[in-house]
């Protein structure tokens, strides 16, 4: 069992998803509304380890979807700014054990670093919004 450290934006069905997963493999949960976090452009970064720029975002963020921005053009200083200035372009979860942070719910490395039940392989995909193909977005609480 672990003390999970979970960003997540409210109302958010997969990260309700992935908070239940974690609570059915007995982690405890301290839940934070990343969308009302305080980030810093040195405390957000530490989520993103050595992933590409263009990993660290939501693309189902309003402000991609729409083309206004294209995580592939843009580098590390320039994608913070922009994630710090609308916390939706942040890709969910956020997830801190310890001093571990990761950015992004893949099950199976999920499992390996913490320990997650049921058996990964039957999750299904819980990272991308069931919503992404509609044209409204979620409504934003927070």
């Amino acid at each position: 069992m672990a003390k999970v450290v979970f960003y997540e934006k409210p109302g958010c069905i997969n990260n309700a998803k992935q908070k239940a997963l974690l609570y059915a493999a007995g982690h405890k949960l301290e839940v934070h509304n990343l969308l009302k976090e305080p980030w810093k452009p040195e405390n957000l970064r530490l989520f993103f380890g050595n992933l590409p720029v263009s990993e660290w975002f939501n693309y189902t963020a309003p402000r991609i979807k729409s083309g206004e921005i294209n995580p592939l053009e843009l580098d590390e200083p320039t994608a913070l700014k922009l994630m710090i200035e609308d916390s939706l372009l942040i890709r969910r979860p956020l997830i801190q054990v310890g001093k571990i942070r990761q950015v992004g719910f893949n099950p199976e490395q999920i499992d390996a670093w913490i320990g997650l039940t049921p058996e990964p392989s039957m999750i299904g995909d819980i990272e991308t919004c069931p919503r992404s193909h509609e044209q409204t977005p979620c409504p934003t609480k927070g």
